[in-house]
């Protein structure tokens, strides 16, 4: 699985990431911490708004869904009690999507969700690490999709995807603790256990990246496992070259 990922794309946001895998393309923009309506205010901690625009067309139930499961994953992440009664502000736009083909045009609308649900969380972690926002801890998650045969596969394609009796999103903290498991089909419980195993070697291993002068990067998985360290090595070689201004490369 190959991912690309340019840091701070938007000069105008606080913070944004562009993100591409698995057919998905994201661009992300945060803003905050900032002023909040009195409404929407809550006195001990920040506000988490989370936007998401389609690539065609308005939101609609599917983006509401999404938007609540990644209100609740972000609220995990950043330290909210350090800014009391603002506001921090997530707005996701869905650049691209796998082609439709006749197998992935009669996808149903759950499962259509949880292909997208990761590279919406990757992206929105990469995007709130080039802010100056305080997190707890960063993320990494995963699509599984469990086919007829009981054969577990990652990133599926819109085929798969149709086919597979189950499909999985999980991701998981940097300090390996479990923060999303949204599932849609008939599996058991020996399922579970085996797809949950598979997701965490793909989230927590060792990675291999490599950027190049154009400033983007692009993250190569192993079947053992890598988005932590992906994620990373994404982050220094961002720091690398924010920091050659003091070398005068």
């Amino acid at each position: 699985m190959t991912q690309t990922v340019v840091l701070s794309p938007l000069d105008r946001a606080d913070g944004s990431a562009s993100y591409t895998s698995n057919g998905y393309s994201i661009t992300v923009a945060v803003n905050g911490p900032i002023e909040v309506q009195r409404r929407d205010e809550i006195p001990e901690e920040a506000a988490i708004d989370v936007v998401i625009r389609p690539a065609i067309g308005v939101g609609g139930v599917r983006e509401r869904h999404l938007e609540s499961i990644l209100e609740k994953t972000l609220r995990q992440l950043i330290i909210v009690s350090a800014h009391p009664r603002t506001l921090i502000q997530v707005v996701l736009q869905v650049v691209t999507t796998p082609s439709r083909s006749n197998a992935s045009a009669n996808l149903p609308q759950s499962a259509s969700n949880l292909s997208l649900l990761p590279a919406l969380l990757q992206s929105s972690i990469l995007a709130l690490l080039s802010t100056s926002l305080p997190l707890y801890s960063t993320l990494t998650s995963t699509l599984v999709a469990v086919s007829d045969s009981g054969e577990l596969v990652v990133d599926p394609s819109a085929v798969a995807t149709e086919a597979a009796t189950s499909l999985h999103v999980l991701a998981f903290s940097s300090h390996g603790g479990l923060l999303v498991a949204e599932s849609e089909g008939a599996f058991g419980i020996e399922t579970w256990e085996q797809v949950y195993d598979k997701a965490e070697r793909i989230c927590r291993g060792s990675s291999m990246v490599s950027v190049d002068r154009t400033g983007d990067t692009d993250m190569e998985s192993t079947e053992q496992g890598d988005l932590e360290d992906a994620l990373k090595d994404t982050i220094q070689a961002k720091t690398a070259r924010d920091q050659r201004w003091k070398d005068g490369s």
